[in-house]
């Protein structure tokens, strides 16, 4: 027991430290203001996309040959708190997921030697967008009964079907689109037949075999949220993500980084929101004494401290996990349960702490709220993840 103990350690790694010191500087001048500008505009952050990757901070978990930093999901996890804690709120988040997670994270796993020497370049630049295609009108959650479907075409897979909650198609080079390639009666298990494509946003559009319309919304604006079509859209054999049938191992890649990242950006916004609120509380006087003084104010403000701070733990842990090529799902999904509530329950607190003001558009706190709420749905429902703790943890029977 006391070599186990003596061996636990909860600094994080150099690499993290630096990481987390960049970010925060760069970051500094892209504050709360900012974000609120760009989602008053409904406009993606292009000065800070540029900073961050000109900076090298959307490399990071790419390797140095292409172009990156050579670290991990941990790093960038890292990097997506400090940016979310800084002024973006949950709203940051996409900046890391779209591009750097799903197309950095997964083509590093799972990409060709070919695929990698495309895109990676571009991708730890900025300058290559990607986007990720999974959730479906009739699907929901459920990634088995996807209905979307490629079938063979000579040395082409021809794309069919439908995606709803898209985001970021608007920008994106490269989608990674999740579909069927054998029909659910001929598979040989409930998660074979299923791959991931990579299809050409443009090519396809330019095509008419890709098409997509945005969804009116009430937050996250900076980016578009899409339902998509795919008409018999081209994808070159060569541009399967892992095997043909056997695109769950790769899936998996993407849902528990997607996970992790969100997390990130929920502990950030925690952070975020109450180094916000507790300002306020510090320097808002009402009957004669700061209102922060007043323990109903306090102690809900001090429970979100060490919600975030758990939350802040479970997903560096998660992302160490998968640096290290260690099953990671259940911490994942822990991890983003408790940054998610924790993120939302901050976000809550600092309303309530900013009374009638927070109503106001001079401060961010209705952006922080109403972005927080969003977060406790996608990229998974926290009473999905409780059905995964209570099923693979406790070993509960399935309702299903």
């Amino acid at each position: 027991m006391s070599a186990s103990i003596s061996g636990m350690d909860f600094q994080l790694p150099e690499t993290a430290q630096a990481v987390q010191k960049g970010v925060r500087e760069l970051c500094a001048d892209f504050g709360t203001d900012y974000w609120s500008r760009c989602d008053a505009e409904g406009r993606w952050p292009e000065e800070l996309w540029e900073a961050l990757g000109a900076g090298g901070w959307l490399g990071l978990a790419i390797a140095e040959q292409y172009g990156g930093a050579g670290a991990g999901l941990l790093e960038l996890a890292v990097a997506l708190e400090e940016m979310s804690a800084a002024g973006a709120g949950t709203a940051g988040a996409f900046l890391y997921l779209l591009t750097p997670g799903f197309g950095g994270v997964t083509l590093s796993r799972h990409g060709t030697p070919e695929q990698r020497e495309e895109l990676l370049p571009g991708i730890a630049a900025g300058t290559t967008q990607t986007c990720f295609a999974l959730t479906e009108p009739d699907a929901g959650s459920n990634a088995l009964a996807l209905a979307t479907h490629a079938r063979r075409d000579g040395d082409d897979l021809l794309l069919r079907g439908q995606k709803v909650w898209i985001s970021g198609v608007q920008r994106a080079d490269w989608m990674l689109a999740v579909c069927r390639t054998t029909p659910a009666a001929e598979a040989s298990g409930r998660t074979h037949g299923f791959s991931v494509l990579l299809v050409d946003v443009k090519e396809a559009e330019k095509a008419g075999t890709l098409r997509y319309t945005p969804i009116t919304k009430a937050g996250n604006r900076i980016v578009q949220s899409n339902q998509v079509w795919f008409d018999d859209v081209r994808v070159p054999s060569h541009r399967v993500l892992g095997e043909v049938d056997h695109g769950f191992v790769v899936l998996w890649d993407i849902l528990n980084p997607e996970r992790i990242l969100a997390a990130s950006g929920g502990v950030g916004t925690a952070e975020l929101a109450l180094r916000l609120a507790v300002g306020y509380a510090r320097e808002r006087e009402v009957f004669g004494r700061p209102i922060g003084s007043n323990q109903g104010l306090a102690f809900p403000l001090a429970r979100v401290k060490a919600q975030a701070e758990l939350g802040r733990l479970m997903t560096h842990k998660a992302a160490w996990l998968y640096d290290r090529g260690e099953p990671c799902g259940d911490e994942a999904n822990i991890a983003k349960l408790t940054a998610a509530n924790a993120a939302w329950e901050a976000a809550d607190r600092a309303y309530q702490t900013y009374g009638g003001m927070a109503f106001s558009e001079e401060y961010p706190i209705a952006r922080l709220h109403r972005d927080a709420r969003i977060a406790k749905n996608i990229p998974v429902a926290e009473e999905l993840v409780l059905a995964h703790i209570a099923t693979q943890g406790l070993g509960l029977p399935r309702s299903y």
